[in-house]
């Protein structure tokens, strides 16, 4: 005799903190609600545990007013996120980091009015190099909204992989989902993907993002496959937005050494220095920061094959003791490197570098630093603080690309209802979080934040969810 199906009115594909969010809340408001989480262990993990816990809207602070939200939102993405969801994520920042309060979360708020960082208390250690999650916030987070969802009579079933979308009569109606060996039909009035996008899945990498997904590093947990999206998409969904991707940039030996991510990067070093390709040019304006030097160097023939060059003055001053974890002294202190030279042509030797192109490419950037004619580079550099290389010895060290979040995904409403292609809503599917479209990034590779993505989204999507069971 066939099982009868588990029924609930909303479930979530994904444990992480959209799903943890939008489950929690749709049982405040009344809903039989229940996360679905793949991975079986009591802490698994994902990136929302291993978050450094920095709550903001494009890298500025919630307590600025929301039209001001909304056009960090417009204007970081260069114009391509959707105006009217990047309202709405504006408009319910404030709310959510108040919701969250109630719940149990603990902030500290860094800095000044603008710029402050609303981070997760208590906060990951700054003179540590790699993972530093257990006990931290984003961590204690996790468990106090997994705890507030049992107290509202919600379930998280640890160990319940969903594989696809049922969907009858133009409406998603459950999951079908593998647990405990065997399928089982879920049936919910609504279905939220919610499971982190596809930084850990080598052929969306290679379809979205570079063909060379083998020599760019997962800086993400296990879980992070786009699973949801792909179903989404069978089953009939418009998704899009794809091309760009959250992350930083590391020494290449992350690729192996896992001490060297999440931390140190070279972001900070990166914007005062330069970055060059095989050829011994500069590919990008470093100015413009990490997250979009990362997807330069993401977008290069060959991914592995950037190298960062600095001298003793940045490295021993501001830049090279920039950061959350500085790269000096962390990154050595982690197993990772450097080239040293007392002159540039002696490093172009050390670091496989065509000595006359390197020479030429100093040159020029320390000839437009002395005179302030940066946009008249080769490659114009408009952004930044940059410095010289002037101070020996000189550095080098070879980088590889650290994939965090995606960006695009489900297209998704105002209320974070998933849509069909031709524009319409598509009935019990909702996305939250990182496999969400257009609310990121544009030339830039524009980032609003993965913690605001799912906290606002979360709330949204549960309920309007709770409203059409009213």
């Amino acid at each position: 005799m066939r099982e009868a199906p588990m029924r609930f009115d909303l479930v979530t594909n994904g444990g992480r903190f959209s799903g943890l969010v939008t489950a929690c809340r749709a049982a405040q408001l009344g809903l039989k609600a229940a996360v679905l989480e793949a991975r079986a262990e009591e802490r698994y993990p994902c990136s929302s545990r291993y978050s450094s816990g920095v709550f903001g809207v494009m890298g500025i602070s919630l307590a600025n007013r929301p039209d001001r939200l909304a056009r960090a939102i417009v204007e970081g993405t260069d114009g391509t996120a959707d105006p009217a969801l990047a309202q709405a994520v504006a408009a319910n920042a404030q709310r959510a980091e108040e919701w969250l309060a109630a719940e149990g979360a603990r902030f500290e708020v860094r800095g000044g009015l603008e710029q402050s960082q609303h981070v997760l208390a208590p906060a990951r250690r700054f003179d540590a190099a790699g993972l530093d999650w257990d006990g931290r916030g984003a961590d204690r987070l996790m468990q106090r909204l997994e705890a507030n969802l049992q107290d509202r009579g919600g379930v998280l079933l640890r160990g319940t992989r969903v594989d696809a979308l049922l969907v009858e009569q133009g409406a998603c109606i459950g999951v079908a989902a593998m647990r405990a060996g065997k399928t089982e039909r879920l049936e919910a009035a609504a279905v939220v993907i919610a499971d982190g996008g596809f930084a850990a899945n080598p052929a969306m990498i290679a379809r979205y993002i570079t063909p060379r997904a083998d020599r760019v590093l997962a800086r993400v947990g296990p879980g992070a496959r786009g699973d949801g999206i792909a179903m989404a998409e069978v089953a009939g969904a418009a998704i899009g937005g794809f091309g760009a991707f959250y992350g930083h940039v590391h020494h290449r030996d992350a690729m192996r050494n896992a001490a060297l991510w999440p931390y140190p990067h070279f972001d900070a070093l990166a914007a005062a220095s330069i970055l060059v390709g095989p050829d011994g040019r500069r590919f990008a304006d470093e100015g413009l920061g990490g997250v979009y030097l990362a997807n330069a160097i993401a977008r290069l023939d060959d991914p592995l094959s950037a190298v960062i060059l600095f001298d003793a003055a940045t490295w021993g001053g501001g830049p090279g003791q920039s950061g959350p974890v500085p790269c000096n002294p962390t990154l050595l202190e982690a197993g990772g490197w450097l080239h040293s030279a007392p002159d540039i042509a002696g490093l172009a030797g050390l670091a496989g570098l065509p000595p006359a192109a390197l020479a030429e490419t100093v040159r020029l950037y320390n000839d437009a630093v002395a005179a302030g004619r940066l946009g008249d580079l080769p490659v114009p550099r408009g952004a930044g603080r940059p410095l010289p290389l002037a101070a020996p010895p000189f550095y080098a060290a070879p980088l590889c690309a650290g994939v965090t979040g995606t960006m695009g995904g489900v297209v998704i409403d105002t209320h974070a209802q998933a849509t069909r292609p031709d524009g319409t809503a598509f009935p019990g599917l909702y996305a939250v979080g990182t496999p969400v479209a257009h609310l990121e990034g544009g030339p830039r590779a524009g980032y609003v934040g993965g913690l605001c993505k799912g906290f606002v989204l979360g709330l949204l999507a549960a309920e309007h969810a709770a409203s059409l069971r009213s």
